[in-house]
């Protein structure tokens, strides 16, 4: 929990910014005070309660409006995500997944790791000369976090500015529909098929630059959809379109879905899981990249 913020001024007092004429200023130019006024609907009487509780007790506006039960913890780190342009949730408007860290608990030790490996992996590949590449996200068996992670990953990279697809390619047992809570009647398996006309790319309400391909359709043969020439010419068409490709992909124990997928992406980030992975079938994986164009990133040990 954050009990200090960075609301120093107390323009809360001073009205909705469109007094005689005046244009209201940008986000990030207003006070911390004016976003939870805005955003809690306080009437004058509570803003001036706040105000002398702030004066009173030498705190800041939203710690006093926090202490007279007008806002919540919640609305100030929602507030200063305004101020700062950083993508954030509102707690009426969080999503249910407890698995989105990096936009439930934007401040925890999870998410600081999630940035951790987002600046590893954005010093590893953005490199001048070198030719783009998606990520895909892989790992030995069920279970190892290949989800979460390629989830968090992605909203981290958005969260930089630049447009971030996530692409389902688990087309055995997706899940980033449901973990984003986003339709699935069409997506990826639809596209490979040549089954699909429609708008399959979705966008994720909250992170303006972060857009999802779910899977759509399960079909009976994911393993030939994604060795077909039609979907390392998709990854090349994606990559081109967006800054950042991040692809989720079936487990290694299930077939050589995630080996293929991985090398038409260009690159993989293999996951392992604490206390569940074993090295030989790690090992194994990591070796199956070793002949295959795929660039290696790295290994992540999942602990959550």
């Amino acid at each position: 929990m954050m009990t200090s913020y960075t609301d120093t001024n107390t323009a809360a007092a001073e009205g909705s910014g469109m007094e005689s004429g005046v244009p209201k200023p940008a986000t990030r130019d207003r006070s911390i005070g004016d976003i939870i006024r805005d955003t809690r609907n306080l009437s004058a009487e509570q803003v001036e309660q706040v105000l002398k509780h702030q004066r009173e007790k030498g705190v800041r506006f939203g710690e006093a409006a926090i202490a007279l039960g007008y806002a919540s913890s919640d609305d100030v780190l929602f507030a200063l995500a305004q101020q700062f342009h950083y993508p954030l949730t509102a707690g009426e408007t969080k999503h249910v997944s407890p698995e989105l860290v990096a936009l439930n608990q934007p401040f925890s030790v999870q998410a600081e790791a999630f940035r951790a490996l987002r600046s590893q992996i954005t010093m590893r590949f953005n490199v001048e000369g070198e030719p783009r590449r998606a990520l895909a996200v892989i790992s030995p068996d069920s279970g190892d976090g290949k989800t979460f992670f390629a989830a968090n990953l992605s909203i981290v990279l958005a969260q930089l500015g630049g447009r971030t697809l996530l692409v389902d390619a688990d087309m055995r047992s997706p899940r980033q529909h449901e973990v984003f809570g986003l339709k699935n009647s069409a997506g990826l398996s639809g596209v490979l098929s040549g089954r699909v006309e429609q708008q399959v790319i979705q966008q994720i309400a909250g992170v303006a630059n972060l857009f999802v391909l779910p899977v759509g359709s399960t079909p009976p043969n994911p393993l030939e959809l994604v060795e077909r020439p039609a979907f390392g010419l998709l990854m090349h068409e994606l990559v081109s379109k967006f800054d950042h490709v991040i692809v989720d992909t079936p487990a290694a124990a299930f077939g050589a879905d995630a080996s293929v997928i991985a090398s038409r992406c260009g690159a993989a980030l293999v996951v392992a899981r604490k206390n569940s992975s074993r090295i030989a079938a790690l090992q194994e994986l990591i070796n199956s990249l070793a002949e295959s164009p795929a660039k290696l990133a790295g290994a992540v040990f999942n602990e959550y």
